[in-house]
Parts: structure tokens; C-alpha cells; sequence
């Protein structure tokens, strides 16, 4: 196991040994501002329009951004909660893309609305069981990912994992397992990008607990390892060529070997709580945003021959004055990302010289 100490506070130190990754390029205004939530931000890149669609959560409403590459052409919506005049907050949006549709799926205390993927018609509801919870204990969904060929996982403040599976078009939409290995709230929901060999571990669980748990999808779902509790929240997770890479709460990210449960790496990246973590599936960049108002960039290795697991920073940038509540790259090869910051009215945008 190997650890790192972590990297300078100032913003500028990475660029004075040598080339900038990354530069900061035109901010994309958002139709409100987005709420202090953990992984508060969602990315979908569409390449052969020429667009990528980006959305957050405020309040009852997703907030949706469209935009070019230049960010000079912009397209504003907010999508509000169906629920009745009460409408309840929302916990994320997230787009979920399966070989054969894309989907846009919000969260909230009440329950699981699942759109397609411009946002223009709901396809899918699904509310939550308050009975099921004990006295006081708050309801509510969060942590959204979409695995295998068709399905989406979905977690509950009760510890469960709704697995829908979803057809190819239409609303027939069903809940077909409920995966109930967690004891505390589920916080993220991670899965494998890249195509992956049959049987391989595609899909990893978090929770208010620290625990991990990494699953094999498919007509049954197989829990495949498992990281114990460790009594410090894991805020979020993400899942990279059989390594889960996790963030957590202290301001460690871990590295873990997703077959054994195995810790691999860990380090000390944030002097405050992770809020996100990105990784580009092409390159291993890993990008990580905290309420310490830094991002950072990282590289991740791995030698199939060695099982050796490596992480390497590589720049630092500090958002003034931002407490950051998501961040993700916009593209598979990670040359661009974004970051929302709680009650900022902006999506920042870094891009590759």
C-alpha cells in the first residue's frame, strides 16, 4: 500500500514546473444557482451535434444547460419536479446512457422520475415507502448510475439499490431487484464506462458509512467484494478498469482493487470534504472537487501484470471563494470538465491549451 501527502494549497504551483494541463475558458451561465449537494452535476456530451448538456439541482428543478464547445451558443431550461403542488427537492439529475436510449433521471425525497433525455417527457415514476423507514429517519433517493445493457441502479437513504431495467423504447419500465447490502444511506452509485469482458465487476456502491460494495450486473446481480464501514462517509465513488477509485469525507481518496476489496493506495488530497470525483475512462485522468474550493487533477495507472495501482497529481486549481459540489469531465478522453459551486450561478470550465 502506498500513500502521498497532499498537494500545495496554491493554485498556481503546478504551472510553474512546467506546461498547464489545463486553462480556464468561458463560463456557461445556469438558470439559478446549484445546491450545496455532493456530485451536483451531470455531464452528456453529444459529439455529433456538436452540443454537450449539462445539469444540476436547485430547490424542486434541474437546472439544464446546452451548449457548443466555444460556449458561445447557449440554451437554457429548468425542469421541475412533477409532484404535486408540493413539489419536494431534489437530490441529483444525472443522465443515464444505455446502448439502445439515454435517459435523464432526478431524485428527490419523494421518489424516482425517470425522462428522456432532452427532459421533454417523463417516462417512468417511481415513488418511495416512507413506512419503510423508522421514526425520523429521513426518505429519500440519491446516487444514479446505468450499467450492463439495460439497466439503472438507483440508491435509497435506507441503504437499497433499486435496480431498473429498462427497454429499448417506450414506458414499460420496471423495478426488477432491490440490492440490500448497505446499513446506512446509499451517497453514490458508480459503474464501468468502458466495454468490459463478460463477468467482469461493472457497477460500485457507497454509503454514509464509508462502505463499498462492488457488483457483477445482470439478470441476477452478484456482489462480488466488499470494503467494511469505516465510520467516515464515502461522498462519492467511480469505477476505472477493475480499480474503484473513492472519495471521502476526511479529504482522502482510496485507491481499491474492486475484485478483493483490497486498499491499494491512499491520499491525503483535500484539506476539506470531497464533493466529487470524474474519471476519464480513455486516459485515467481523475479529477476531484471539495469544499475546500480546490479541484484536482490526477493521473491514474495500472499494470495488469504488476497489479500495481498508481495516482499522480498533476495541477491544482482553487475556485475563490467556491464551496464546489460537483465536477466532471465532458469528454472520454478528459481534455475538458466542469464544476458547480453552491450558490453559484455558473458552470466553470477548464480546458487543454
Amino acid at each position: 500500500m502506498t500513500s502521498a501527502r497532499r498537494p500545495a494549497r496554491r493554485s498556481h504551483d503546478s504551472g510553474r514546473s512546467g506546461r498547464r494541463m489545463f486553462r480556464r475558458a468561458r463560463g456557461l451561465g445556469l438558470p439559478g444557482s446549484a445546491s450545496s449537494l455532493g456530485n451536483n452535476l451531470s455531464v452528456l456530451p453529444l459529439p455529433g451535434k456538436g452540443l454537450t448538456h449539462f445539469a444540476a439541482v436547485h430547490g424542486a428543478a434541474a437546472l439544464l444547460v446546452s451548449a457548443s464547445p466555444d460556449g458561445l451558443r447557449l440554451a437554457h431550461r429548468q425542469l421541475p419536479a412533477k409532484e404535486g403542488p408540493a413539489a419536494p427537492r431534489l437530490t441529483q439529475a444525472a443522465w443515464c446512457v444505455l446502448p439502445s436510449r439515454i435517459l435523464l433521471v432526478l431524485t428527490s425525497q419523494k421518489g424516482i422520475q425517470m425522462y428522456e433525455a432532452d427532459g421533454s417527457i417523463m417516462v417512468y415514476w417511481h415513488a418511495l415507502d416512507a413506512s419503510e423507514s423508522s421514526p425520523g429517519q429521513a426518505v429519500f433517493a440519491r446516487g444514479i448510475a446505468a450499467t450492463g445493457q439495460r439497466f439503472v441502479c438507483v440508491g435509497t437513504s435506507l441503504g437499497h439499490i433499486l435496480v431498473f431495467d429498462i427497454p429499448c423504447k417506450g414506458t414499460n419500465i420496471s423495478l426488477s431487484e432491490v440490492l440490500e447490502e448497505h446499513h446506512g444511506a446509499v451517497t453514490d452509485i458508480a459503474a464501468e464506462l468502458c466495454e468490459l469482458p463478460e463477468g467482469s465487476i461493472d457497477l460500485v456502491t457507497a454509503d454514509d458509512a464509508g462502505m463499498l460494495c462492488a457488483w457483477r450486473s445482470g439478470e441476477q446481480f452478484q456482489l462480488v467484494s466488499k470494503v467494511p464501514a469505516s465510520g467516515c462517509t464515502c461522498s462519492s465513488v467511480r469505477l476505472w478498469n477493475g480499480v474503484i477509485v473513492a472519495g471521502f469525507g476526511s479529504g482522502q481518496i482510496h485507491l481499491y482493487e474492486a475484485a478483493s476489496g483490497i486498499l491499494r493506495a491512499e491520499v491525503a488530497a483535500h484539506a476539506r470534504w470531497i464533493c466529487a470525483l470524474d474519471v476519464a475512462p480513455l486516459s485515467g485522468k481523475l479529477l476531484s472537487g471539495a469544499e475546500d474550493s480546490f479541484v484536482q487533477v490526477w493521473e491514474l495507472t495500472y499494470n495488469l501484470d504488476t497489479e500495481h495501482i498508481g495516482i499522480k497529481h498533476c495541477q491544482s486549481e482553487c475556485v475563490t471563494d467556491t464551496q464546489i459540489c460537483g465536477a466532471r469531465f465532458c469528454d472520454p478522453e478528459g481534455r475538458t470538465f466542469a464544476v458547480t459551486g453552491y450558490d453559484l450561478s455558473e458552470i466553470i470550465r477548464y480546458v487543454q491549451p
